[in-house]
Order: structure tokens, then sequence, then C-alpha cells
């Protein structure tokens, strides 16, 4: 096999092209609405350090396969949580477990944000091409992107914040500011596209049919120059927001997840009595029916404009 395509032969959950100086990834489980297991998490860091490296690449497109994006991590997996008195697939004696101490809590998502702020640590810009549903942990992929182009009726949120947990990865603040952050989060309420473009949570939202068209000229553009270039500017502009703590903010929000995983309050304690007792379908549905269409409503946000 081509030295050039040799990468190919590894992915599992991705699609991985280079065409033109521009990397494309493709989030490939359209069955399972791109929902992210740790597999696919391997991959995705692995791909986009193999596009870092590649000289043949100036720029990436991160998009999913099918109908969305990423609808949040696999909760039906390996987030799905034990029954009481069940045993998890592993030798307890000999790793750390997800329903262990609270420091176990948060190793585990360490080590799930060590793989996911790989595109913030890379030199190269990415480009999330948003469609569908970009909920949960799809929206800690699209933010740690340099740049997120949404379809209008893309639907992009964190319904998770009503009973589950606060972001692992903490960077709705840098996009929406403080009041935008809160407002969200605590409702679990979730944004069309075309309102995510006027907070500024995404670069532009488009017709769903002039997605494709919207994300490969810009990153036609950016490709035309020089990778080194490309990093300094990215590198300068991501150091601002560390020196604004935002990677202390990571840590702290880790901690702060895993905190709130040993909330017991009757809405956390009602979903996992459902995730174990009636599965997902119905936990999410007993979750989200309380807030109606969990759409965003503001008179400024939601009003049309020309």
């Amino acid at each position: 096999m081509d030295d050039m395509n040799k990468y190919l032969r590894t992915n599992d959950y991705l699609l991985f092209d280079v065409k033109e100086r521009v990397a494309r990834i493709t989030l490939n489980r359209p069955d399972k609405r791109n929902a992210l297991s740790p597999a696919m998490l391997a991959e995705l860091r692995d791909a986009m350090t193999e596009a870092d490296a590649r000289v043949d690449v100036n720029v990436v497109i991160l998009e999913g396969a099918g109908k969305d994006f990423c609808a949040g991590y696999d909760l039906a997996g390996a987030y799905a949580g034990f029954k009481d008195g069940e045993a998890p697939p592993w030798d307890e004696t000999q790793y750390r477990t997800l329903n262990g101490t609270i420091d176990d809590d948060c190793w585990n998502m360490e080590q799930t944000q060590k793989l996911t702020i790989t595109m913030f640590d890379m030199h190269k810009p990415v480009i999330a091409k948003v469609q569908g549903n970009c909920l949960a942990g799809g929206t800690d992929l699209a933010m740690l992107c340099d740049f997120i182009i949404a379809s209008q009726t893309a639907k992009i949120g964190f319904p998770a914040a009503r009973g589950n947990g606060t972001p692992p990865s903490q960077t709705w603040l840098y996009h929406v500011g403080p009041q935008w952050a809160k407002r969200i989060l605590m409702t679990g309420d979730n944004l069309w596209g075309k309102d995510a473009a006027k907070l500024g949570l995404v670069l532009d939202a488009v017709p769903a049919e002039k997605l494709d068209d919207a994300v490969n000229e810009l990153a036609r553009r950016i490709s035309f120059v020089d990778a080194d270039m490309l990093s300094a500017h990215k590198r300068v502009i991501n150091m601002a927001m560390e020196l604004q703590g935002a990677r202390t903010l990571q840590r702290f929000a880790v901690e702060m997840d895993a905190r709130a995983h040993l909330c017991q309050g009757p809405r956390r304690k009602q979903f996992k009595s459902d995730m174990a007792e009636q599965g997902l379908k119905v936990a999410l549905k007993n979750r989200d029916e309380p807030f109606g269409d969990g759409m965003v409503k503001a008179h400024w946000l939601n009003e049309e404009t020309d």
C-alpha cells in the first residue's frame, strides 16, 4: 500500500482523505448518529495527529457521516453504567472503574480529554462542519475546533446538563460569554444553527444544501496560506485563551463534572434508574419531556431577519 495511504488501514470508525491541501476526517457511525466511543476518540486523536504531521495538509475538515455531526457520547455503551450489584466487564482489582471513586471518575475523564484536546493543541486549523444533531459530547468536539460552520437547522446544545453532569470540556464561556453559557447549561436547551451564529457560537450558519460549499470554500482559502503561517496565527490566539485560563478551566470542569456525577437529586437518580431498568430511550424521554421542544427562546435571537 502507498505510504501516503497507510493510515487508512487502521480506521474502524473514521474516514480519512486528503485532497488539495485539505484533510477530511469523517466520524463514521451514522447508524449511531456518530455517537462517541473511546475507540472512536482514540482514532480521532490519531487521525488529527496524522493530518498535523503531513506536509500535504494545511487545513482539516471534521464532519459526521449521515444526518448528524455527532449526537454525543454513546450512553448505551461504555457510558451507560451498571445495575446495582452488576460487575463491570474488567477486573476491578487491576484498573480504575467508571463507577469507582471521584478520583477514578476524574482520571477517566482526563484520559478522554487528552484525546479531544488534540484539535486545540495541533498546529493546523480545523473546521467543524455541523449538520443535524451536535449535542453534548458532540459540542465538545466542535467547540475545540478553530471554526464551526453549521447548517441553519443544526441543533446544538448540551441537554445532558439537565441531569447527567456539567460539560467536562468547558469552552462555552469563550464562545458565548458568561450569561449565555449559564443560560444554555442551566436549562440544557438547544440552539438552532441560525441562532448559534447570532451568538457567535458558530462562525456562520447557511442553508443545509449550501453547507458543503461554505465549508469547502473556507478550507480552500485557508489552504493557500503556508502551514507555518497558519500555525503562527492559531498558536498566538490559542495562547491568549490559555492566558485567560482555558487550560486550567478544562481540568476544573472535569472535577466539577465528577462532583456532579455524585449528585443524589431526584432527576439524577431517576435518570440512572431509568437507564438501568428501562434503557436509554426511556431515560432521555423522562429527562427531557418537561422542557418541551427544548429550544432556546429569546425574542431578539429568534426574530427573523432578512
